[in-house]
């Protein structure tokens, strides 16, 4: 057994966290990572309020075993939403952008554990100063919203200047990859891709295909999507909207604001409820109003992909990792495997000391 801060802080039994996936990671996914011995994170952006709290009440009825619920710092609802984990005991949160100190606060006075993703050291600085349990520094290499520094790089640098747990994010597959994040100062691994492509994923069968046929070349990094840096899946509507230009600017505009309407209408949400989303996103992000319009196309595209089971109608956000994934293991057997390698690679290091010297610990 690995036992990091990590696993102490969060109760678990492996070192081994699932990224937060809209329409992906829900309660069937979540449960089967956390009854594997990792934490299972639902992934709420994409849910309704009556629909976070189900999909908190079904893995809570399929494992005893600790999760967490995953929000966005910036939804006009977040408050709503951590009052609403406090009251269903969950025993942890994510944030998928920097939370409010406020929400840090009222989380942990709670007694739940709080963590943060980072894609800079000084992000990872800022929450940690805000009272943060644990830190995600996620590399370039990670799928969905990325920054541009290796995780190679970024893990090291942020584990030597945060004293909380850091989870080590872009690039990891299995237990050579969470021997080498330990390595590098870490207390743990978060996956994304690699949970995705499990059979406990409700990710269509279609979807899952096409992101196994992927090779190391078979991403790419794409404002075009949603106003920000995006690692999706390259597919033919990938490069078409990467390759628009500024001629293309204003029917991109006009697609996104028939988005915006079609996520309105998906989401129940009425407009003065979606304007004031994009309110709070322009304030989170320092969005101009054209990308916070881009940026209502993200829900609609990531559905038709990930729910309705079209490959080439939707993105699939993606990391680099797709291109050594070739099979679909439940999340036990994944885990397992991973615990097992990182086992045996930390021994086989500990072998390498000179004669004389003890192995390393």
């Amino acid at each position: 057994m690995i036992r990091t801060r990590l696993t102490e802080l969060l109760g678990i039994s492996c070192p081994v966290v699932q990224a937060a996936m809209g329409y992906v990671s829900g309660a069937r996914l979540a449960a089967a990572v956390s009854q594997a011995g990792g934490l299972g994170i639902i992934a709420s952006a994409t849910m309704s309020p009556a629909e976070l709290r189900s999909a908190i009440k079904e893995v809570k009825g399929r494992t005893g075993a600790p999760f967490a619920v995953n929000l966005r710092a910036d939804a006009a609802d977040a408050r709503e939403r951590v009052e609403m984990i406090i009251a269903e005991q969950v025993p942890a949160a994510s944030f998928a952008l920097a939370p409010r100190p406020e929400l840090i606060a009222r989380l942990r006075d709670a007694g739940v554990v709080t963590i943060a993703s980072a894609g800079a050291r000084r992000h990872a600085e800022k929450v940690a100063a805000w009272g943060i349990d644990a830190v995600i520094a996620t590399g370039a290499e990670g799928g969905g919203h990325t920054g541009a520094v290796p995780t190679s790089l970024l893990v090291p640098q942020v584990a030597a200047a945060v004293d909380v747990p850091v989870i080590a994010a872009g690039g990891f597959f299995d237990g050579r990859g969470l021997a080498a994040a330990l390595a590098y100062g870490a207390a743990g691994i978060a996956m994304g891709t690699r949970f995705l492509l499990t059979s406990d994923s409700p990710v269509p069968g279609a979807v899952k295909q096409a992101y196994l046929a992927s090779d190391l070349t078979g991403t790419l990094v794409t404002s075009r999507a949603d106003g920000v840096p995006h690692r999706l899946l390259r597919t033919p509507l990938v490069e078409r909207l990467d390759r628009a230009g500024a001629a293309g600017r204003l029917g991109g505009l006009v697609r996104s604001a028939r988005s915006a309407a079609a996520f309105r209408s998906a989401s129940g949400m009425t407009w003065p409820e979606l304007i004031r989303e994009g309110r709070a996103m322009r304030r989170g992000t320092g969005l101009a109003w054209g990308q916070v319009l881009m940026a209502a196309n993200t829900p609609v595209l990531l559905r038709a992909a990930m729910v309705d089971g079209r490959p080439g109608a939707g993105l699939m956000p993606s990391g680099q990792v797709a291109g050594l994934i070739e099979d679909l293991p439940s999340c036990a057997e994944l885990i397992e495997a991973i615990m097992a390698e990182a086992e045996q690679r930390l021994a086989m290091l500990g072998g390498l000391a000179l004669p004389g010297r003890p192995a390393a610990t």
